[in-house]
């Protein structure tokens, strides 16, 4: 459960992409709590009625929306999961098609729109700064480079699909996603090896790791909604991580802490990349990002440091299994 997060004053017209995955549903409910009117494009509309109590109106098609339909703001999250299968060239066609694809699909509609939306708020990744190296200090910044790799490329793409709404008058915020913490997602796979005992570094451990509490992440979303007015500029890009950055040692150190377990099992980074390939070098490889320019906006994280943002989650998970 989150507590309730403001989305505006006044109750608008929101299309929701990726409304079902482990951030949309969140995302959606807290619309819905304030009383916004939400459309949600889903595969399976049936599923998408009953998993909001038929709170939003669900389509599977966006051409299922008629171009006269009111819609002020779209909230992009749709995409394909890029932890777990390995990346074969049909995979990255997968992980391309459900961002690309879908977030062109959105621009193609926006064209023929009778009624342009205000703003459009897309999902990337930090992935876009491709890979760090150990020996570089610096915090990647919204202005960093990108780099000729696929987690990097796939970025680009994403957001210059986007981008492309601004030449209908459309503000455009691309929200470029760290490693995101809930009870859903990546970190129950993650703390799975450390409450068997079995939890340890993932290579060396010194690789950074970038991450944001979901319930910041779905305040940061309200919040470039409310401060949308105050820019000129058509594009912006924001980072989306916490203040504090740890290594991925220090993280497995801190849950097994929390967890009062042991961290005294690494796994080998040969054994990871024979498992996961090209993938592998998400969780090998590091990343300082900057959210400097989200916190000169007027954000305030309420979970600034990973040990209050795992303490709240791991509490909120042991209150579920109770119920």
């Amino acid at each position: 459960m989150t507590s309730f997060i403001p989305f505006g004053a006044t109750p608008e017209h929101v299309l929701v992409t990726g409304a079902t995955g482990f951030i949309g549903k969140l995302l959606v409910s807290a619309l819905v709590a304030n009383d916004q009117h939400v459309t949600v494009l889903t595969r399976n509309r049936a599923k998408a009625a009953r998993q909001f109590d038929d709170a939003v109106t669900c389509i599977e098609d966006i051409n299922d929306l008629p171009a006269t339909q009111r819609i002020d703001v779209i909230i992009n999250l749709a995409g394909a999961r890029i932890l777990g299968w390995r990346w074969t060239a049909a995979r990255k066609q997968v992980l391309l098609k459900s961002r690309i694809g879908t977030t062109q699909n959105i621009v193609n509609w926006i064209e023929r729109a009778t009624h342009k939306p205000r703003l459009l708020l897309s999902a990337s990744a930090i992935g876009y700064y491709g890979v760090q190296a150990r020996g570089d200090a610096g915090l990647l910044t919204e202005a960093s480079a990108p780099q000729a790799i696929f987690m990097s490329k796939l970025c680009q793409e994403w957001e210059m699909t986007a981008h492309a709404v601004a030449q209908h008058g459309v503000k455009v915020m691309c929200m470029r996603f760290g490693l995101v913490l809930g009870n859903e997602g990546a970190l129950p796979l993650m703390l799975l090896p450390i409450r068997l005992g079995l939890g340890g570094r993932l290579g060396d451990g010194r690789q950074s790791l970038s991450w944001i509490h979901v319930h910041d992440l779905l305040r940061a979303i309200a919040h470039l909604w409310n401060m949308e007015n105050s820019k000129s500029e058509k594009i912006e890009t924001y980072n989306f991580t916490a203040p504090q950055y740890v290594t991925q040692e220090e993280f497995s150190q801190t849950a097994a802490k929390i967890l009062h377990r042991p961290c005294a099992f690494p796994t080998p980074a040969l054994l990871m990349k024979l498992l996961l390939g090209e993938q592998a070098d998400l969780l090998l490889e590091g990343q300082r990002v900057s959210s400097a320019k989200l916190q000169a906006s007027g954000f305030v994280f309420s979970y600034p440091d990973l040990q209050s943002a795992l303490k709240n989650l791991i509490h909120q998970d042991k209150n579920n299994i109770r119920q």
